[in-house]
């Protein structure tokens, strides 16, 4: 699943791809791989890991989640296109504020504010003044147990 995502990122023309997982994960070489030890911290730690691994020459990240090996490529240009008025800009479908999620490095502070398994969907939920919502018809569901992987 996760090479599926790394795909979707190349193909939307993300770089560079940074992916934080467990150790003995094996990556592509042109991702960029952090290592989370510590997966017990929640999904909370992942992100400020990943936050903390781009680039300081990089003025923005988008997010995407490991679980979503059918994101269309075309939802994630279509929140990059709609960088410049917040320092957030997330998928809106069915009226809820959503990954992917593209944060302006100005905004990456609001990923050092979770904790636990706190993702970035409560922090576009709780702070829409920050949020710039991309309407979006669908996005495919999260992979979240076998039967979800079986559906796929």
């Amino acid at each position: 699943m996760l090479q599926a995502v790394v795909t979707i990122a190349r193909d939307a023309g993300l770089r560079p791809i940074i992916a934080v997982v467990p150790s003995g994960l094996d990556l592509p070489e042109d991702v960029v791989t952090i290592r989370n030890d510590q997966p017990g911290r929640g999904v909370s730690r992942s992100l400020q890991l990943g936050i903390e691994g781009v680039p300081p020459g990089v003025s923005a990240t988008v997010v995407l989640l490991g679980d979503q090996p059918n994101l269309p490529v075309a939802s994630v240009r279509a929140i990059m296109a709609a960088r410049g008025t917040h320092p957030i800009v997330a998928a809106s479908a069915k009226g809820l504020l959503q990954p992917p999620i593209l944060i302006e490095r100005s905004a990456f502070e609001v990923v050092q504010e979770l904790s636990g398994d706190i993702g970035l969907r409560e922090i576009v939920r709780g702070r829409p003044e920050l949020v710039r919502g991309v309407s979006l018809e669908a996005l495919p569901p999260d992979i979240d147990t076998p039967a979800d992987l079986e559906l796929l």
